[in-house]
């Protein structure tokens, strides 16, 4: 079982701030906020595959949004920080915050809804060219 203090040992400061401290990065800061080529997205921390590219959109809010993300891969618990009601996104996997989703805001997406997740919680994998 992975510990805590593994997550810690592999990955930055800030990553680990983000992912297990439910910290976010600046908006427009982050690695992956305009990639928009073909690939996969996964937890900074496990691993887990968590997003496809053909599911990101660009919101221009500042972090990767996504209208979808894997089945299964993501869980979702309430949010009251800040003086409103969020949506939280977390791994499945091993519980690492990945950002907030939110719904309604009429981007045009076919689940009209916004997975707005920090870079630092994300890596990214290209699609191999054939």
């Amino acid at each position: 079982m992975t510990t805590p203090a593994d997550y810690k040992a592999k990955l930055t400061d800030e990553q680990y701030d983000v992912l297990f401290n439910k910290a976010t990065e600046a908006p427009f800061s982050g690695e992956y906020d305009q990639v928009f080529e073909e690939g996969e997205y996964a937890c900074a921390a496990c691993g887990t595959v968590l997003f496809d590219s053909s599911k990101k959109f660009d919101a221009h809010c500042g972090w990767p949004s996504f209208y979808d993300a894997i089945p299964g891969k993501v869980n979702f618990h309430v949010d009251k920080s800040f003086g409103s009601t969020r949506t939280e996104v977390t791994c499945a996997t091993c519980g690492g915050h990945l950002g907030h989703v939110f719904e309604g805001e009429g981007f045009g997406t076919p689940t009209d809804q916004r997975y707005c997740i920090n870079s630092l919680s994300l890596t990214f994998t290209p699609k191999e060219s054939k």
